[in-house]
């Protein structure tokens, strides 16, 4: 992998980036596993991203590293057939039950929110909230009912603010509402007794939340923290150093580059660091 790809992500084979779990299982961080991959256009494709993810399911069971798996509805097929997308997310979630494992489905864009909560609710009436999850993007308006309505299913949510570009009809257009959004709801969904991944870098946001859940009493089995696979690593570590759950979201992969340009385009400073290191053993 060429020009610091491997900051954020973790390898390109599975057997690989099980070596890379278990040496982040020993610093004491779990993981959750990504096959890396864009929407796919082919029956043929979604078929193969649909085995890629069985397959990881069943290198955490053989191998006994601390992680579970997570998935884009556009590489299962979403956007050719959504009945067809529906049968290959059911065939993670049933393997993810048949390891005791967790299957946590992320949210894309705006215009897919609602085919995505249809196939969510679908499976979490199949497998239960033990073994599947959703993603919730708090800089949509819709996210708090959203959130409201899953609580009443006890969802296992994953909060996070949002990567997608949105129209400001549909999204909050200024960062600070979103942060305000993202700590309303991952203290509404806590508040109602819901398991919350709290999944931010904002180092402000976490401090705080840090401060009300021991104020409110939050169980510690309630809620971890998430970040990124090569963000913000001694963050991560020192959240462990205080007793707090941390999980790192490992993406694994041949098709590592779109997903490498956009953790550049998200953080400018991630150009620097990887020029800085080019050049260094």
């Amino acid at each position: 992998m060429k020009w610091g790809a491997a900051r954020f992500v973790a390898a390109e084979s599975l057997p690989k980036t099980v070596e890379v779990v278990e040496g982040l299982n020993k610093e004491g961080l779990v993981v959750a596993l990504d096959h890396l991959g864009e929407s796919v256009e082919s029956r043929e494709e979604a078929t193969t991203a649909t085995q890629a993810s069985i397959d990881i399911l069943d290198a955490i069971q053989s191998s006994g590293v601390d992680s579970n798996v997570s998935v884009k509805l556009t590489q299962l097929g979403l956007d050719i057939d959504e009945e067809f997308c529906l049968e290959n997310v059911d065939k993670i979630a049933r393997k993810a039950k048949e390891t005791n494992n967790f299957l946590r489905i992320d949210m894309e864009d705006s215009p897919r929110v609602d085919v995505t909560l249809r196939i969510f609710n679908t499976l979490l009436d199949r497998y239960g909230k033990e073994h599947v999850g959703l993603v919730i993007q708090t800089y949509l308006y819709r996210s708090e009912q959203d959130v409201l309505e899953l609580g009443k299913k006890n969802t296992n949510l994953r909060i996070v603010k949002g990567a997608y570009k949105e129209p400001a009809r549909v999204a909050f257009p200024n960062k600070k509402d979103v942060d305000d959004n993202f700590i309303r709801l991952v203290k509404l969904h806590l508040q109602n007794g819901n398991y919350t991944a709290i999944a931010t870098h904002d180092e402000a946001i976490i401090n705080h939340l840090k401060k009300w859940l021991k104020e409110k009493n939050i169980p510690d089995d309630l809620y971890e923290f998430q970040m990124l696979f090569g963000v913000r690593n001694g963050l991560q570590r020192e959240l462990v150093k205080e007793g707090y759950k941390v999980r790192v979201y490992t993406p694994y992969g041949k098709d590592w580059y779109p997903y490498f340009t956009r953790r550049l385009a998200e953080r400018p400073a991630n150009v620097f660091f990887i020029l800085k290191n080019m050049f260094r053993n």
